[in-house]
């Protein structure tokens, strides 16, 4: 069998694996907005772990991580693998558990439906969800453009780029229209575990190959142009920008819809606590691998082409081309149980969020069921469409989108654990916050950097700031009718 025939068949048939799962799943569905969503709320530790993890393992994981650890060296571990699981451990509890206990009472689906009903106010709730989609479609996007850029590397070219993320697009709504959140979860927790195990057996093949960690190491120490990877400190990893960039993605992670709304689907808090225990260990496990790879990749002189990604590269170079397609087809799996549950929770927030209070508040749930799948095919289309022009590299389309969310958590941390926030109060922060982080993206005007900490880190100070000080000065809204409830499960 040629090589590139071989690659495609382990990559298409693997996914033909995942879509089987889904129809499985299709089957045990309830016709319902809530099976849809969240799988009725039922899920378990080892199933609720993992479907957040693999949630998270996009191209920003396999691509753009291993992609900045080959350019600038391995310190990006300490940023994604060490101290954002520690960041987003904290947070899962902080935030996650609050939120659990909510919806649990209320039977809340999205983070805007907890908010409008903490403040009374369908505008804020349109406007929490708007803020969601609007940073969610870039790193949609990011997946195809991932998925596009690593099969036409796999096969030098013989997929196109187009192709590639045509595949993953038609694949993803496919699936997402037919599983709903029961078949992803079960999918993320069979890929999630895949992941790992190929990512080291990759690890341990291509050190095999170059004899030995020690070997690989030497050779990106021996280089002139790598020798400084393995000192902390460069002008690339500089303080303010580790912990800018670590703070950002941690706190925009859980602000990100596909995984807030996991906060919801736990069975019960004790799958939630044994979750978010377990969390660090499994980031380490799994980005250490990785990013190291792309670190030594660098030193062993691996040729990689400007915008081409590296993982694939090194593996095409050390491994068995059955081998590497194996692990792209589990990087492109991984990518799909991103983009598959964005695509439910970016539908959920727009059926729930956007379409139900503003066009047709008496929404069956059949209907809402019907118009949720209907929003997924548009919503992946869309964004297949506008990654054909691969408006940037996948770090700047994966940053944007999590300093994007970032800027939500503080005023929504304020809205959960203190009382005294106020409608006004909140919406002031979440649009200073959000207008101040776009401005810096777009106009030099406003500065993306301040004494090396980053926009994104300053605007969720910012957003903090107006948060408090409005709700100092403004009183509680009459249909503010949640708070005290907010206020008692807080301590709980």
């Amino acid at each position: 069998m040629r090589p590139v025939t071989l690659q495609l068949a382990i990559i298409v048939g693997y996914l033909m694996i995942a879509l089987a799962v889904g129809l499985v799943a299709y089957r045990l569905t309830d016709r319902t907005a809530e099976d849809f969503y969240l799988a009725s709320r039922t899920l378990g530790t080892v199933v609720l772990l993992f479907t957040t993890f693999a949630t998270l393992l996009s191209a920003f994981t396999f691509f753009a991580g291993p992609n900045i650890a080959y350019a600038q060296g391995p310190e990006w571990i300490l940023v994604m693998g060490l101290m954002d699981g520690i960041i987003f451990a904290i947070l899962w509890y902080v935030v996650g558990y609050k939120q659990w206990l909510l919806g649990q009472r209320y039977g809340y689906v999205t983070l805007g439906e907890m908010l409008g009903d903490r403040f009374g106010s369908r505008w804020l709730r349109g406007l929490v969800a708007g803020v969601s989609l609007m940073w969610l479609f870039p790193y949609v996007m990011l997946q195809q453009v991932g998925a596009g850029t690593a099969l036409e590397a796999l096969t030098e070219g013989a997929v196109s780029y187009a192709a590639g993320a045509g595949l993953i697009t038609a694949f993803m709504i496919l699936y997402v229209v037919v599983a709903g959140m029961r078949g992803i979860a079960w999918t993320d927790t069979l890929q999630g575990a895949f992941m790992l195990v190929t990512t080291w057996v990759a690890v341990l093949w291509v050190l095999a190959a170059v004899g030995g960690p020690g070997a690989a190491t030497d050779a990106l120490a021996s280089n002139p142009d790598t020798g400084g990877f393995l000192s902390l400190g460069s002008d690339y990893y500089t303080v303010p920008w580790m912990l800018s960039t670590a703070i950002t993605i941690g706190f925009g992670v859980a602000m990100f819809p596909q995984v807030n709304q996991r906060f919801f689907a736990a069975g019960s808090k004790t799958v939630l606590k044994r979750s978010f225990v377990l969390w660090p260990i499994l980031c380490v496990l799994l980005f250490v691998p990785s990013f190291m790879l792309g670190a030594w990749a660098a030193g062993l002189e691996v040729a990689v082409p400007e915008g081409a990604n590296v993982l694939p590269l090194v593996l095409a170079e050390f491994t068995p081309t059955w081998f590497a397609a194996l692990v792209i087809a589990g990087a492109m799996a991984a990518m799909m149980s991103s983009s598959d549950s964005m695509l439910l929770s970016g539908s959920s927030y727009f059926t729930r969020d956007l379409y139900r209070p503003f066009i047709e508040q008496d929404l069956s749930d059949r209907r809402e069921d019907l118009i949720a799948r209907s929003g997924v095919v548009i919503f992946a289309t869309a964004a297949f469409v506008v990654s054909l022009v691969q408006p940037a590299t996948l770090f700047e389309i994966g940053n944007a989108a999590f300093s994007g969310f970032a800027q939500l958590a503080l005023p929504i941390l304020l809205a959960l654990y203190w009382r005294g926030t106020t409608r006004a109060g909140i919406t002031a922060g979440v649009v200073v916050s959000q207008l101040f982080y776009i401005l810096s993206l777009f106009l030099a005007v406003v500065p993306n950097s301040y004494a090396g900490w980053s926009a994104g880190i300053v605007g969720m100070g910012l957003g903090l700031v107006v948060t408090v000080v409005v709700s100092l000065v403004t009183s509680p809204a009459a249909a503010e009718r949640r708070a005290i409830y907010f206020d008692r499960l807080g301590a709980d």
